[in-house]
């Protein structure tokens, strides 16, 4: 096994104006698996394929352990990827698939029988050895693509976007044993996927990419509780964190409606405004005070034991959407006038003009 290393890693295509990735610093641990997570175009997969050996890089260097790889071919990385599209032989078995790099590499018949049983026995692809891909399902061609790249016993696994041709369901089951899988093979991984949700439920670290720039890198949790940038507070997080301009009321204080929040500034601005951020499931409705922001509701979303408020106010003039968790069973109706206010100490607050972080690393300590 082995670390990752991306020093100064960066990507100009031909013809381009702006790197894909501009100057990538991260460092990936000896088995953690690390998830590359952003919208279309961030540059999460260019950094992948640079890793890979598969995408030039114009400056910097990529590191696989102590070796610098960055001019090595990809055949040379001891690396291991799996596609999106699973880029399976439709005419191999299963097992023909699985084996075919260790053959390629001149493993011997037996033990390249042993390494792909092995792999089947984990993947519960057992029964399903001597078929075709077309008679698998989306699910099971993925766990082939996955076995293909566990018989080698690569240094790294690269995975982009592995799950997005699943549905719904599949997605959620293949998603919790693929990250099973890596913790017990201890294997260090690298993940892309654009899905936030997927981020969360399955890598150590987190790293947010936006127009080829590293915005954030830290554990779910991290990110979650302490975004450095709006970018980040809105991209993690499903239904998304609510942001909206509001007037600073008091030294570290904010203006919410009728309340005066304590959004714990970590730092003196010299603004009258500032991005407030808070989170649907950090929203009171109708607080016992009575004091907070007037919103009428729009939608009531029901998912069972939770729902999600969606309504509307003005704030400055200026009509702003809000998002809060609902009780499933007890919950406000569509027409319906309530009152919000933030939980005490979950209000995060943002620079208008840099988008940066204000409020202190222990926000949500309390």
């Amino acid at each position: 096994m082995a670390s990752v290393t991306f020093d100064n890693a960066t990507r100009l295509y031909p013809g381009g104006t702006r790197p894909a990735v501009d100057k990538l610093n991260l460092e990936v641990g000896d088995g953690e698996f690390l998830v590359l997570v952003g919208p279309s175009g961030c540059g999460k997969s260019t950094s992948l394929r640079m890793l890979a050996g598969l995408e030039e890089v114009n400056s910097g260097r990529i590191l696989i352990g102590d070796r610098d790889v960055t001019d090595i071919p990809p055949k040379d990385r001891d690396i291991a990827m799996v596609f999106q599209n699973y880029a399976l032989y439709p005419h191999m078995t299963v097992a023909e698939n699985m084996g075919f790099a260790l053959k390629i590499a001149g493993v011997g018949k037996e033990e390249r029988a042993q390494r792909v049983l092995e792999a089947a026995k984990l993947l519960d692809l057992e029964d399903y050895l001597t078929r075709k891909p077309k008679a698998l399902s989306g699910g099971q061609r993925q766990r082939v693509a996955m076995g293909r790249a566990i018989v080698r016993k690569p240094q790294v696994f690269l995975m982009d976007e592995p799950l997005s041709n699943l549905d719904a369901k599949l997605r959620v089951q293949t998603r919790t044993q693929i990250a099973s899988l890596q913790r017990n093979l201890g294997v260090t991984t690298v993940y892309v996927t654009h899905d936030q949700t997927e981020a969360l439920t399955m890598g150590d670290r987190i790293a947010v990419l936006k127009d080829g720039l590293l915005q954030q890198v830290g554990t779910p949790r991290d990110l979650y509780e302490k975004p450095n940038n709006v970018f980040v507070a809105g991209f993690i997080g499903s239904p998304a964190m609510n942001l909206f301009q509001v007037d600073l009321a008091s030294v570290g204080g904010i203006q919410f409606g009728t309340a005066v929040v304590d959004a714990d500034i970590d730092r003196p601005t010299s603004a009258t405004q500032v991005t407030a951020g808070i989170r649907p499931e950090d929203i009171i409705v109708n607080p016992a005070d009575g004091q907070g922001l007037s919103v009428t509701v729009d939608l009531v979303e029901e998912l069972g034991a939770d729902g999600y408020l969606y309504g509307h106010t003005e704030i400055a003039g200026k009509r702003t959407d809000i998002v809060a968790r609902v009780d499933g069973r007890n919950h406000p109706n569509a027409g319906e006038t309530v009152v919000l206010a933030p939980v005490p100490h979950h209000v995060h607050a943002f620079d208008i003009e840099s988008g940066e972080r204000l409020t202190k690393k222990a926000i949500a300590s309390a």
